[in-house]
């Protein structure tokens, strides 16, 4: 297995190489000139030459993204326009609010979707199934947005059991930095526990149709231990791969929540850069993120390998 996994990441090399370029593109493919839009309606022919200088726009495109690729390397994800401050620096001063309320909103997500996804299909056509798959379609077609205006009117202004907005950082203790995230991770959590529900009530209908579990029920064990030790596991996998997309799409979710709830994560970065056409952040989150996905499918590939030592790469 350790061979595997050392195939696996070895290659995520290229495809990260790949992502870079691409990422790296992106100033080339906006329309205009970059230098242009980045020194706005007033700016003199000097200020576009200073801005084109200061970017590298006056070197042939191979150059540049051997450069770009350069620095990658080293680390150095360039100077944001605007604040003048590194990139690097930025995107780690915003981290912590994104991880943190991407996992909570992940934690939610599997500890309400898989317990959720088992029961429905343990009482399958009953009323909790009914309802359980009620709750996966409401969840999955509410706006992000909407829910999570409608969580703070409840929960925020009508009962002022949560703050509306902000943040604050871990080292400021572990409650008021889960009490700040408690809304925002379930807003953001709904439209994924709905989709685990679905897909692992699918899966487990489609495993306890099957003798092994048949017999496990004749031999007489317990229904808890037949559902969690028996299908669950033989279940998993489809449930591990949604798992995982959804970790990554949770990513780009927590865009629209951090604008709703005032946090101070990547998402509001990128948010603002385009806006201020920051150009070297919006590359330098938009690589980061890449990474992270990459990094998903490969966590993903390797708990493959563990539940089901049939498959090979």
């Amino acid at each position: 297995m350790i061979g595997q996994i050392g195939r696996r990441l070895m290659a995520t090399i290229p495809v990260m190489g790949v992502v870079a370029i691409a990422v790296f593109a992106l100033l080339h493919i906006t329309p205009g000139d970059p230098a242009v839009i980045i020194a706005g309606d007033y700016a003199t022919s000097d200020d576009i030459a200073r801005i084109r200088a200061k970017l590298g726009l006056n070197e042939p495109f191979v150059t540049q993204v051997g450069i770009w690729l350069g620095r990658i390397v080293r680390g150095d994800l360039g100077t944001s326009i605007f604040s003048g401050l590194p990139v690097s620096t930025l995107i780690r001063q915003r981290t912590e609010a994104t991880i943190g309320l991407t996992l909570f909103a992940m934690l939610i997500s599997v500890g309400v979707g898989v317990p959720l996804g088992v029961l429905a299909a343990w009482k399958k056509a009953s009323l909790v199934d009914r309802l359980v798959m009620l709750f996966a379609v409401s969840g999955f077609s509410m706006p992000v947005f909407w829910l999570g205006f409608l969580l703070v009117y409840v929960f925020a202004i009508s009962m002022h059991w949560l703050p509306v907005q902000g943040y604050r950082p871990l080292a400021d203790g572990v409650w008021p930095f889960l009490r700040h995230l408690i809304l925002p991770a379930v807003t953001l959590s709904v439209v994924y526990m709905a989709l685990i529900a679905r897909m692992t009530r699918a899966s487990m209908l489609g495993v306890l149709s099957e003798d092994f579990i048949r017999t496990a029920f004749a031999k007489g064990l317990a229904p808890r231990r037949v559902l969690i030790h028996h299908a669950l596991k033989n279940a998993s996998l489809p449930v591990v791969t949604i798992i995982g997309i959804g970790f990554a799409l949770l990513i780009g979710g927590a865009v629209v929540t951090e604008s709703v709830f005032a946090l101070p994560g990547l998402g509001r970065l990128t948010v603002d850069a385009i806006i201020r056409r920051d150009y070297p952040v919006i590359q330098g989150v938009i690589l980061v993120v890449s990474g992270v996905y990459v990094l998903i499918n490969l966590v993903v590939d390797v708990l493959y390998v563990v539940l089901d030592p049939r498959i090979r790469y």
